[in-house]
């Protein structure tokens, strides 16, 4: 039985007895002032991380196929074989202090972990289940606490992915054991009892999140494939989490208009306030909101058989063409079942800091480009500024740039001293012999 929660008892008879303090009135933004901070932050860090971490995507020396946040599924772990798993899960080595002290010095603005992904077991201490980070591992500390406190306390955000699948709750899915995750292809599988797994978990379990920890500022759900989820309930989900936090943001994923990994809505009327393309980019820019979230290598959980790193180059050319575009970049780091980062991802997260310090200017705050894609780069835009983001370098130190621009003034991000000239017969400008940066070069251009 889930142990007795005193603090809530005791509010309850203040309340009762009209001794409660009142609580400060919270300011409902308009939509726009609402994403003002995310439409500026432009760049966060993904977090999966569970006991999935400790196989690392291997059981008995065969390693499971895609992500290894899936080998519950993929690598037939009954329930109870799974439970042993989540009863190892002892991250000594976890330190938020240490986790947000990376995302900052990557440039990143705020941190999505998973509260519960869909093996089911929950991350913080949950009133709702026994089968939390509290009650079913040896750990016995609230994750979601810890990070969300390290996140205020280093002045960046701090969000929630939360599955709406559970294959550890007998009322969520069907069928469970070996195929939990049928309902994704076959849509005429379906539990009759989803239903009270959407009013008596789903929903208070959110409710938790949003009450019981300070500034949850993003709702980011998955698992609305399934067909158990309706509409009905994505749009009433959505509307129950305004009503508790009203300034918080929450995926499309809520509601059940995404078209696949594209990430954006079909036509018609669904809830969610941004697109979520996965481990692609779109072609163009997009007239909405939208966050690109991706892996680092092929893994959103922790794998240390996957070696597929993309590059330093690669997630930096990422981040750029995404803001272009007039997006947001979510990138992944999966934790090993200590607590730890990999190696691999604390690497580039520090070249990408390194590039962020430099030129953040042209990615915090940027909007979309209003002119066409130039073959050597990307533009992005801000308060009358246009920021050229140069991938390859001209040999002859000639940038032609789109002639519509009416420039007054260029500049080297990077180098700001060293002299860049435009010429206007050519519209073009007079760059270095070298490029300042060999990753991406950003030149300035203040327009009349």
């Amino acid at each position: 039985m889930k142990k007795l929660n005193y603090l809530f008892v005791f509010l309850l008879i203040l309340a009762a007895s009209g001794c409660a303090p009142d609580a400060p009135e919270q300011k409902i933004l308009t939509d726009d002032e609402r994403m003002e901070w995310w439409r500026d932050a432009r760049f966060g860090m993904f977090i999966h991380w569970g006991a999935y971490a400790i196989p690392g995507g291997e059981r008995n020396g065969e390693i499971c196929k895609g992500g290894a946040e899936w080998i519950m599924d993929k690598l037939d772990y009954t329930i109870e074989d799974y439970e042993k798993v989540v009863a190892e899960f002892n991250p000594v080595d976890f330190d938020a202090d240490e986790w947000v002290r990376i995302a900052k010095d990557a440039g990143m603005k705020y941190i999505i972990l998973t509260s519960k992904h869909h093996d089911g077991f929950s991350l913080w201490d949950s009133e709702v289940t026994d089968y939390d980070i509290m009650d079913a591992a040896p750990f016995k500390r609230d994750i979601v606490r810890e990070l969300a406190e390290a996140c205020k306390k280093g002045g960046i955000k701090f969000g929630v992915y939360h599955s709406i699948v559970d294959w550890h709750h007998p009322q969520a899915q069907a069928p469970l054991y070996p195929n939990y995750n049928a309902g994704q292809k076959d849509q005429t599988i379906v539990n009759p009892e989803f239903p009270k797994y959407y009013e008596n978990y789903l929903k208070p379990q959110v409710k938790e999140l949003l009450t019981n920890y300070d500034d949850i500022a993003v709702v980011w759900f998955d698992g609305d494939w399934i067909a158990d989820y309706t509409t009905e309930m994505g749009k009433e989900l959505y509307s129950f989490i305004r009503e508790i936090q009203p300034n918080v943001i929450v995926n499309n994923r809520v509601d059940k208009g995404r078209m696949g990994m594209e990430g954006m809505d079909r036509e018609g009327e669904f809830a969610g306030d941004f697109g979520t393309p996965e481990q692609e980019i779109p072609a163009t820019g997009i007239d909405s909101d939208w966050e690109s979230c991706m892996t680092m290598n092929g893994s959103w959980g922790y794998k240390p058989s996957d070696h597929k790193w993309k590059s330093s180059e690669v997630l930096i050319h990422n981040l750029v063409d995404i803001v272009s575009k007039g997006g947001n970049f979510l990138l992944n780091v999966g934790p090993d079942g200590q607590g730890l980062f990999p190696q691999e991802s604390i690497d580039r997260l520090a070249a990408m800091g390194k590039w962020t310090k430099v030129n953040g200017e042209s990615i915090y705050g940027a909007k979309a480009s209003p002119y066409d894609r130039p073959e050597w780069g990307r533009y992005t835009s801000k308060d009358g500024v246009v920021y050229a983001h140069v991938f390859d370098w001209p040999e002859d130190g000639r940038l032609a740039i789109n002639p519509e621009m009416k420039v007054k003034k260029t500049s080297l991000l990077a180098s700001p001293s060293t002299p860049v000239e435009f010429d206007e017969a050519t519209h073009s400008i007079q760059l270095p012999t070298a490029a300042p940066d060999t990753i991406v070069t950003v030149i300035k251009l203040e327009l009349l």
